[in-house]
């Protein structure tokens, strides 16, 4: 993020700026404002969170000083069947839905293997679970093919969490004693509950199915949900969620569905708040400038879930001019209109507020004899 983008009217050059402000970053995360935050997010949260994992990554293809800088598959220019790789960090975010279905971070990490004492992208997504789990107790996590590993499903076990997972093909099921691909099982049925699913910004009609089986790692039931008519190959789905009925089918396929929201989550990150675009080279300098773009899309969160009638909403939405009467995911919309208004400001941000002075005693003179 440009310092030029943070103060407007600085008579200073760029670099003492920017260095000001590295300075202020190296301090890391204030603990109170991590701790404030997450309680206010309690608030805002259902009483069945679904807490979604993904990781991204940050791409620094021209740095050379920022610390500890890796190497990591650039998501944006990859495709199936070529991976292109440059210098950058790696991003773990758990983003938990808000009432109205928006999602809002409960753990964001840029992190790198070239750290000192680094371990494993796992021991990150340990932490991320953990995190969910301290703040919610019970919630059901939604997670891609990246995540298909048997430490993955042992440690939510042991947490007590649920959880649905999309398997990868490789994934051998335990179905009536013996071990069987889950593709072969995908392949001997087919969708009998028909249902209307969310994906990838349209409405999509699926054919689901289920069955009850043991996943390697606990040896414990499960169920493998399938979905058919939405990709080339039917998806897999193993969940721990209880099933008695079709709508409870119905559940867990559009709880995984409902995980675009944190691809668009991390979308509208790097574009609104040009996330990539840092200056300062410091991993826990880094970490803490994306604390508070987490807190800038928290306030994005927190105007999306006010009534259509209410006053500053109406005055953002109106600024943005926005295409479209009504979108499913509004961040972008939101962030728009309030840097359009911002924009109107004259003066920089040190006349919003009030300087707070020590209180000086009257100076006043002793005569001594």
């Amino acid at each position: 993020m440009s310092a030029k983008s943070v103060l407007h009217h600085e008579d200073s050059k760029k670099i003492n700026i920017v260095d000001r402000l590295s300075r202020h970053l190296d301090k890391g995360i204030p603990a109170k404002a991590a701790v404030s935050y997450l309680q206010m997010l309690k608030k805002w949260i259902p009483s069945e969170p679904v807490i979604h994992i993904d990781d991204s990554d940050v791409v620094k293809p021209d740095g050379y000083k920022f610390e500890s800088l890796g190497i990591v598959r650039d998501g944006s220019e990859s495709t199936s069947s070529k991976n292109v790789y440059k210098k950058g960090y790696h991003v773990t975010e758990a983003c938990v839905l808000t009432g109205n279905n928006h999602p809002v971070s409960i753990f964001s990490r840029i992190h790198s293997s070239a750290e000192k004492d680094y371990k494993s992208a796992n021991t990150i997504t340990f932490d991320a679970i953990e995190q969910g789990t301290t703040l919610f107790r019970k919630a059901t996590f939604a997670m891609d093919r990246g995540y298909d590993d048997n430490k993955m499903f042992l440690k939510l076990d042991e947490l007590g969490q649920e959880y649905v997972i999309r398997l990868t093909a490789k994934r051998k099921l335990l179905y009536h004693n013996k071990w069987t691909p889950a593709t072969e099982l995908r392949d001997r049925r087919k969708g009998k509950i028909k249902t209307s699913v969310f994906y990838k910004g349209k409405d999509h009609e699926a054919y689901l199915s289920h069955v009850k089986v043991q996943i390697t790692a606990s040896r414990k039931n499960i169920y493998l949900v399938l979905v058919y008519g939405i990709t080339e190959h039917p998806m897999m789905l193993a969940t721990n969620k209880e099933i008695k009925s079709k709508e409870d089918v119905i559940k867990v396929a559009r709880t995984y569905f409902s995980r675009w929201k944190i691809e668009e989550y991390f979308r509208c990150k790097k574009q609104m708040f040009q996330f990539e675009n840092f200056r300062v080279r410091k991993l826990c300098a880094i970490n803490a400038l994306n604390f508070y773009i987490t807190l800038c899309m928290a306030f994005l969160a927190m105007i999306s879930m006010e009534s259509e009638s209410n006053a500053l909403k109406v005055a953002i939405i109106k600024t943005a001019d926005p295409v479209k009467e009504k979108v499913f995911f509004c961040y972008y919309r939101l962030a728009k209109g309030i840097s359009g208004i911002l924009s109107y400001a004259k003066e920089g941000v040190r006349l919003w507020f009030r300087t707070k002075r020590p209180a000086y005693r009257q100076l006043c003179l002793k005569l001594v004899a």
